[in-house]
């Protein structure tokens, strides 16, 4: 967690205010209510990454870790054990449980950063109010804790490491063009491809692609959208446009959002999704395990690769 704050877009000052906010509005609860909120709020402004079952004083020397983890995966890790490698952690960057159904609460992150590139206040809530609000109905009838009750069941240590890890490659990415400065998008997509997880990811005929845009474009100013959940607003494009942005970089995007980048002219690459949580996980791990002498086993999507 306290990586993720180090690594964070937003400033301390904006993080606090998100936990003063959650604190703010305990206090206004009834005594039933209080019961049911989630205190954890008030010292982790990230509600996707929790520890979702296990000792919290467990000693843990061997991790697993995926992008995805389903039931398949802890069964592979109680499967390892008999074999000679005892799964001490499993560790799921998309997250599960509450993990889960807290995930529209991180994307007041991304309203946070539409205001430090220079969006009115009150306009960046409006777009992004309406798209948490969707993001919260939509999540709602999931089974969040499908796999929670497995690690459970397998009585096997779980927990999901969301917006930490995401923070990390988009402030990775955005350092690297800000000192970099690439000219033309087919630059952008070469700088790119000297990751080795984007390196990866071309071999398996999903690298980086330039959706919106031809590669000889000029990429000008270029944002990385990588952060805060999931998608934010698909009406956000326009302003960002009048903010002067001429490149976004994106994880994933959908197709409603991409026709309304083509509709603003911004250029718009896809870095990949895999390569790019992956990436985020990697930089976070190498901090982890400077610390600590901790193994790594490796699944589902996900590739360790040291910086």
């Amino acid at each position: 967690m306290q990586e993720g704050i180090k690594a964070d877009l937003r400033s301390k000052k904006q993080i606090q205010s998100q936990l003063q906010s959650a604190k703010a509005e305990y206090k206004k609860l009834t005594r039933l209510q209080k019961k049911f909120f989630d205190t954890e709020r008030f010292k982790n402004p990230y509600s996707d990454t929790r520890i979702l079952f296990g000792n919290l004083r467990q000693p843990i020397v061997t991790i697993m870790i995926g992008i995805d983890i389903g039931v398949g995966e802890l069964l592979m890790a109680k499967q390892l054990e008999p074999a000679g490698k005892k799964i001490d952690l499993v560790i799921s960057h998309h997250p599960c449980g509450i993990g889960l159904a807290g995930l529209a609460e991180v994307m007041s992150i991304q309203t946070d950063i539409l205001k430090n590139y220079g969006m009115n206040s009150d306009v960046a809530e409006d777009f992004m109010g309406k798209r948490i609000g969707e993001v919260t109905k939509g999540l709602h009838s999931a089974n969040h804790n499908r796999v929670v009750d497995a690690a459970r069941l397998l009585d096997i240590p779980f927990m999901c490491c969301h917006t930490p890890a995401d923070n990390h490659v988009v402030k990775y990415l955005q350092k690297l063009m800000s000192t970099k400065k690439p000219r033309t998008l087919k630059h952008v997509v070469d700088m790119l491809l000297k990751e080795p997880e984007y390196q990866e990811a071309a071999r398996m005929k999903v690298g980086p692609v330039i959706l919106q845009g031809r590669e000889t474009d000029k990429a000008g100013k270029i944002i990385i959208d990588m952060t805060g959940g999931t998608e934010g607003s698909k009406e956000i494009f326009g302003r960002l446009s009048q903010l002067g942005v001429d490149t976004q970089i994106s994880m994933h995007i959908s197709k409603d959002h991409l026709t309304r980048v083509k509709a603003e002219h911004i250029n718009l690459i896809n870095a990949g999704h895999m390569a790019s949580d992956a990436l985020g996980l990697n930089l976070l791990l190498d901090k982890l395990i400077r610390r600590s002498r901790i193994e790594v086993v490796s699944c589902s999507g996900f590739k360790r690769v040291k910086r």
